[in-house]
């Protein structure tokens, strides 16, 4: 296999199990925008060792995941392991997230002194100075509220935001919840009788139209979305 495989990765009873993955839509299954295997993995295989080509036996995959069913293996593994990247994937990743950030603040934050957009030259420098760096386990969505503090003493930052309530049918409540979660700030949630959830949620104002659109993608259009 190739040394510049994608892999998921988790051990367990001291044995490594691993997928070969494609690194974009594993962290996309992960929060939970995706939900077809098939469209993660690159090979339908579970391995001890991918780049060896050796294969995990039904035995040992069933005294670690109690199952041999591939479906259940694989999802845990996606879920619960860690993607492995090689040093030019994990550059590139780092290089795509620090323009994902510069992007979000040029086009959510506005200076507070004339409410215009600060230039992206001007964003990164702040960057630089404020040293902040992406932690790589966390969306950039996620930290996107804390970078914005640090970067307030040296750039004068305002963002808009927008409160909704959003009610999601019992049947997606798993698929949606870290959807949610990875894209806006949960102020108050509630489970219905019905089993619904229904989360109050804050969200900048530019970010709403790809909350609500990752929201309808997850539910098929079937979540309840009030201001």
């Amino acid at each position: 296999m190739s040394e510049k495989l994608t892999l998921a990765r988790i051990k367990r009873f001291g044995q490594t199990f691993e997928l070969s993955v494609d690194p974009d839509k594993a962290q996309q299954y992960r929060k939970g925008e995706i939900t077809d295997l098939r469209e993660v993995l690159l090979v339908e295989d579970i391995y001890t060792d991918a780049r060896k080509g050796l294969r995990a036996t039904d035995e040992t995959l069933a005294k670690a995941f109690q199952t041999t069913e591939f479906s259940k293996i694989a999802d845990a593994i996606l879920r619960k392991g860690e993607l492995q990247l090689s040093s030019d994937q994990r550059a590139e990743e780092r290089e795509r997230r620090r323009k994902q950030l510069v992007n979000m603040i040029h086009v959510q934050a506005v200076d507070s002194t004339n409410n215009l957009p600060h230039p992206a030259a001007r964003i990164e420098a702040a960057l630089v100075e404020a040293n902040i760096r992406l932690e790589d386990h966390k969306t950039v969505e996620e930290q996107f509220d804390g970078i914005i503090s640090k970067l307030r003493p040296i750039i004068p930052l305002k963002i808009e935001q927008k409160e909704v309530t959003i009610t999601i049918p019992a049947e997606y409540t798993g698929k949606s919840y870290q959807t949610v979660k990875s894209n806006s700030k949960i102020l108050k949630e509630d489970w219905l009788s019905n089993g619904n959830w229904q989360v109050r949620v804050a969200v900048p104002a530019g970010l709403y139209p790809d909350l609500i659109e990752k929201i309808n993608s997850v539910t098929r259009g079937e979540a309840r979305i009030e201001g």
